[in-house]
């Protein structure tokens, strides 16, 4: 982030606005992940106190990493009280979360921690879908490279459109992505469900192509129909049907990353006769079109375009 604020200070020219950057810290001495030191200065008032995640993998006890960060919590919060603006890149979200700054407040972080950070502030709004979210005074960003999003929107705001959108190129950085939607990979994501659930998700995923009838599943499990539905919905927080939609454009995401397959053959391969309503569902569980979504993603495809 330093970088990219010192190349939108030289793109802005001599009578362009600067940025004076400064990493401090409550200790004397910060070990980022990969151990690496960083020089630290000590705690002063800043403009825009930007916090940023720590080393979390799934499963982690948060307590437990969170406790001995105590002092850096209590350095948010009294920033906070000054009024000025916080920021959070990525995980940081959790020290917002305990300083106690994103009660009532709509918040973001990475997908993969969306769910955690959920249940650990439940009095937050959380939108797990969106890269950057603003509220009264306090952003939250997605995956630490959502920091280039927030950074670009800030240089927007302070030296305007040319020079942001002229740092982004020089930077080699996207200034159009919207959401960090088509970046989940929901094989990283804990499977809900209990024994029930997964068989019955287990049954969808081998018939993807299938078309869906809710009472020939039943049948396949022996149950009702009211059956099937309340305890799938019990045990996953979800219809068979949602989980079903879901899976087929997991599929499809993984056949427009790796194939060549035209966009009619993908959406008969997961259960759509008509193109346009699989293209139409793609872009409601993912936020952007199928070849929006292929050309952004595709590494192996022979520069074929495809429309529909």
């Amino acid at each position: 982030m330093p970088d990219l604020l010192t190349m939108a200070k030289h793109i802005a020219g001599p009578t362009g606005a600067g940025y004076e950057v400064a990493i401090v810290s409550p200790r004397r001495r910060v070990i980022a992940s990969g151990g690496v030191a960083l020089a630290v200065s000590p705690l002063r008032e800043v403009d825009v106190l930007v916090v940023p995640g720590f080393e979390l993998v799934p499963g982690l006890d948060l307590d437990a990493k969170l406790g001995p960060l105590a002092a850096e919590i209590a350095a948010i919060r009294a920033h906070a009280a000054t009024g000025n603006a916080v920021v959070s890149i990525c995980v940081g979200a959790f020290l917002l979360a305990e300083a106690g700054l994103l009660d009532g407040r709509g918040a973001t972080t990475a997908w993969l921690f969306a769910e955690d950070l959920a249940r650990r502030c439940p009095a937050a709004e959380l939108r797990p879908d969106h890269l950057v979210v603003t509220d009264t005074g306090v952003t939250t960003t997605a995956a630490f490279s959502a920091m280039y999003d927030f950074a670009l929107d800030l240089i927007r705001q302070h030296s305007g459109v040319r020079v942001a959108r002229t740092t982004a190129r020089v930077t080699l950085v996207d200034d159009a992505r919207t959401s960090q939607t088509p970046y989940v990979d929901a094989r990283l994501l804990p499977e809900p469900g209990n024994d029930f659930a997964r068989k019955v998700m287990r049954r969808l995923d081998q018939n993807l192509a299938t078309r869906y009838d809710l009472a020939t599943l039943a049948d396949t499990f022996n149950v009702s129909t009211r059956t099937l539905l309340r305890r799938f919905a019990n045990e996953a927080g979800r219809t068979p049907l949602e989980y079903l939609q879901s899976a087929r454009v997991r599929r499809a995401r993984h056949l427009l990353e790796t194939t060549d397959r035209t966009i009619a053959s993908i959406a008969a391969a997961v259960g759509y006769k008509d193109p346009a309503t699989f293209s139409t569902l793609f872009a409601t569980h993912t936020g952007q079109r199928p070849t929006t979504y292929r050309a952004a993603f595709n590494r192996s495809a022979s520069g074929k375009v495809d429309t529909i």
